[in-house]
């Protein structure tokens, strides 16, 4: 039985939609605006979508767009309006919309389009995931605009701080719509001319700089010299230095040529509270790819992700992140990834074992010093959490400054020297 997910602000439409499609033996669920549109379809991808363009939160030619960014159109779209455009059919076709629909809508019009749509075995291409999808993340939103700034000036970019699928992500950014892609990677003959001129005006990626071989090497120095030439992007990446690479035998001057404009991925530490959306869409973008089975993230297993002490490798935090996830959904034998599965998953040094294990003895304690000890554990948790950022202490514990600094002093929590400031 065929699920169809109805989008619309005004319960009567959605009402009526809902009667006549179950009538005709479909599977109904119902959404009053984008917010709910994005959890069901998350939840339990849906076949089909009727999707309104007029709602009041977030309208749906933006959410379309959304998810078009995003890569989860693996469904088929119908947009509906009462107050439709050619133009704005146009520009909803353009960002993967299957059909459009005129409200008010006729029977067998909607009969019609629906049964078209579900036997339209050939979904839109899934465009590869980009950071545009981050874009809630004003950090992500800060790098984003670094990388494109980088890129628009240098026919080749050093990403540092990433490899392997993270990396893929960051240069799909600045890759242009159709525009042809090579990663110099998979290449193990001898490059040629011919090679470089058939993706004029694309992409070369080189996903991990460390794994190269030296005719891959060679291929990377013959490329380099054409790019102006044939309007050729390089991106490259890596989690090791480039002194690494020179002690490891890569030429010295090939490196100074990678290396004369570089971005570095962001650190994680202090955007706890932004880590369950992202690692949302990366399980999100694994699934829709086929790489892994259907899952998805319980709250608590989110909460434990957020918690995690992700500045402890700030270099690799991204790789790590993007590995965790598709590990945790290559491992978790329920569909349900749970707090449990994360912690399975995410290696532990000593020093948060003891911390945990640290709250044992506090159950042994009279309560008021339990509760002293366990607010300093609490303090000095989050403090590390946000990498010293007594803004965002406070407003993750709900204390104005000035008693939180004394309640700090008070529990004898010492302060790095951000905090000091």
């Amino acid at each position: 039985m065929a699920i169809i997910l109805v989008v619309d602000d005004e319960v009567g439409i959605r009402e009526l939609l809902s009667e006549i499609l179950i009538d005709e033996g479909y599977d109904v669920r119902l959404a009053e605006n984008a917010t709910a549109a994005r959890q069901i379809r998350n939840d339990l991808r849906p076949d089909l979508v009727l999707l309104d363009i007029w709602m009041p939160d977030t309208d749906g030619i933006s959410l379309l767009k959304e998810w078009h960014a995003a890569g989860h159109l693996n469904m088929p779209v119908v947009m509906m309006s009462g107050h439709g455009t050619i133009d704005t059919a146009v520009e909803a076709t353009r960002f993967g919309a299957f059909d459009f629909l005129e409200k008010p809508i006729a029977l067998q019009k909607l009969l019609s389009t629906v049964q078209k749509a579900l036997k339209h075995d050939k979904p839109p291409a899934r465009p590869a995931l980009t950071l545009e999808s981050f874009t809630r993340s004003a950090f992500v939103k800060e790098f984003k605009r670094r990388l494109e700034q980088a890129s628009a000036k240098s026919p080749a970019l050093l990403i540092k701080g990433a490899n392997g699928g993270m990396a893929e992500i960051c240069a799909r950014t600045l890759q242009l719509p159709r525009a042809p892609w090579l990663d110099l990677s998979e290449v193990s003959s001898a490059l040629t001319q011919d090679m470089l001129e058939k993706i004029t005006g694309g992409i070369l990626f080189v996903p991990n700089l460390a794994v190269l071989g030296k005719m891959q090497q060679m291929n990377l120095a013959f490329a380099m010299d054409r790019l102006e030439k044939l309007n050729l992007q390089l991106v490259a990446a890596t989690v090791v230095s480039l002194t690494t690479l020179a002690d490891a035998g890569w030429d010295s001057k090939l490196l100074s040529r990678i290396g004369e404009v570089w971005v570095a991925m962001p650190s994680l530490a202090g955007h706890g509270d932004e880590l369950p959306e992202i690692a949302g869409l990366l399980l999100t973008n694994f699934v829709e790819r086929g790489e892994v089975p259907l899952r998805r993230f319980s709250t608590a297993a989110l909460n434990t992700l957020r918690s995690l002490p992700w500045k402890r490798q700030p270099d690799s935090s991204w790789s790590d992140l993007y590995v965790l996830v598709r590990n945790l959904a290559l491992t978790s034998l329920d569909e349900e990834i749970s707090a449990d599965d994360v912690l399975r998953v995410m290696p532990q040094d000593g020093g948060e074992r003891s911390e945990m294990q640290s709250l044992l003895p506090l159950f042994d304690q009279p309560l008021r010093e339990a509760r002293d000890a366990f607010e300093k554990l609490y303090f000095e948790h989050h403090l590390r959490l946000e990498g010293g950022n007594m803004t965002k202490l406070a407003e993750r514990s709900g204390l104005e400054r000035t008693h939180l600094y004394r309640k700090l002093k008070q529990l004898d929590v010492k302060l790095g020297k951000r905090g000091e400031e």
